[in-house]
């Protein structure tokens, strides 16, 4: 018995983060609870790796009562009440509305997160959600379809939107100009809107002829009014990117936390909401679970992010477990992105842990094929890690307010997730041969 013991303790810690994310999946299935599937799978962790109970709880203190992790609950808040205001106050269903006057009725499902989805909103899967709930028009359509439609097209952006902190800062360790990185990461959304419509937006049926189509006519004035507060978010951030730098150094979740106020201030201009709106919208006591939720995931982030009691990144050791597996270099490339995205659900945390390393195998001096063509395989493996992640806060989100299952909604990530990768390993081949082929020069 104690030889089992000592033989479990001592798996890789690979292993160790891999079989966690078992155990939270697992557990999320037998208790019904997300919150108490990932804290107990945050302690196992903990334990597991060689933390002590004071050691776990000094790491998830640490987490809790850090800057960013307080501005991100702020910010989270903020994101509720501004989705919850603009629904009650009707500029939720007058865009919904505008929004299926305009487009095709399946396009509507993919097209109301893509809006969202341009703002780097922690959590922002929940803002879109009751969008994509309102535009389900017969009611019939089934949560998990709702759900994965909403997960997919809130993140088809984040392979080259600059305001995302992952590009910015991919963009940063690759040295690539804007321009180069924008015209190879481009073709990525590309075939994430068609995997989403091979294995989501095709499973929705036509609108039914007894449903009669929306009124037309809805001038475009009419749409950026109701799509004003969002565009007040985009543009705070913006400016303050560089009117205000020393800010985003101190906490990457300002800007996003000023233009929310701001959107909010806009909102109670519009539609003047009274008291009784505001308190409905301020004392939502589901609010304060999903933000507990994310404080726990976060935690959890904590313990993935910190040093073994031997001192060693807990995500280097990984990487040297890796190294000492012999796996090829081209293998490694989408490994270390991969298993880094599982394990922390965050892409600006991905890149972070795995470009480095990933980007040291090419040298000091890397071609300009070869570049281009790890950072597409690396950013791609390692965002599909993160899409596939039980602690990615949109998916945890989507699920909660759609009540659907964590691992039935991994499953049917798969299949999209398979087609996305096959062509970034696809791309990133055609890159490689491109360049050396310019290298070589004419014959």
């Amino acid at each position: 018995m104690i030889s089992v013991i000592d033989a479990v303790l001592a798996l890789p810690v690979l292993v160790k983060v891999l079989g966690t994310l078992a155990l939270i999946l697992a557990l999320n299935a037998l208790m019904r609870t997300l919150l108490g599937a990932i804290l107990c799978g945050t302690v196992v962790l903990g334990f597991w790796v060689g933390h002590g109970a004071v050691s776990i709880g000094q790491i998830a203190w640490a987490r809790f009562v850090s800057l960013d992790n307080l501005l991100l609950m702020v910010s989270f808040f903020l994101i509720i009440w501004l989705s919850s205001l603009m629904s009650y106050t009707g500029v939720m269903a007058d865009l919904v509305a505008t929004v299926r006057a305009r487009v095709p009725y399946r396009a509507a499902f993919a097209a109301l997160p893509a809006v969202i989805g341009f703002l780097p909103m922690p959590g922002g899967a929940v803002f879109s959600a009751p969008m994509v709930e309102s535009a389900d028009r017969t009611g019939s359509l089934p949560a998990w379809l709702k759900t994965q439609a909403n997960y997919w097209f809130r993140h088809i952006w984040e392979y080259w939107w600059p305001l995302y902190p992952g590009v910015l800062l991919a963009l940063d360790l690759t040295g690539l100009e804007p321009w180069r990185f924008l015209a190879v990461q481009l073709p990525m959304t590309g075939l994430a809107v068609l995997a989403g419509y091979l294995f989501f937006l095709r499973r929705i049926p036509p609108l039914p002829s007894r449903v009669a189509p929306p009124e037309q006519g809805d001038p475009p004035r009419r749409f950026l009014g109701l799509v004003a507060p969002i565009l007040v978010v985009i543009a705070a951030y913006l400016s303050l990117q560089f009117a205000a730098p020393a800010l985003i150094r101190l906490s990457r979740y300002i800007p996003i936390l000023i233009g929310l106020v701001l959107a909010l201030a806009v909102l109670q201009l519009q539609r003047r909401p009274g008291l009784g709106t505001w308190n409905k919208t301020l004392l939502s006591g589901r609010t304060v679970q999903m933000a507990v939720l994310i404080a726990v995931i976060r935690i959890y982030g904590a313990v993935i992010e910190s040093r073994l009691p031997g001192g060693v990144l807990l995500v280097e050791q990984m990487r040297g477990e890796l190294t000492q597996f012999g796996i090829p270099q081209g293998l490694f490339v989408m490994l270390i992105p991969f298993v880094t995205g599982l394990a922390l659900g965050l892409n600006v945390g991905t890149i972070g842990a795995s470009f480095p390393v990933v980007l040291s195998l090419l040298g000091p001096t890397p071609a300009l094929g070869a570049l281009l063509s790890v950072t597409v395989l690396a950013y791609a493996w390692g965002y599909s890690g993160q899409l596939l992640s039980p602690v990615h806060i949109c998916l945890v989100v989507t699920g909660e307010y759609f009540k659907t299952s964590l691992l039935r909604n991994l499953s049917r990530l798969v299949a999209p997730i398979a087609l996305l990768l096959a062509g970034a390993y696809g791309f990133s081949r055609l890159l490689a041969l491109l360049g050396a082929a310019a290298a070589a020069g004419p014959p």
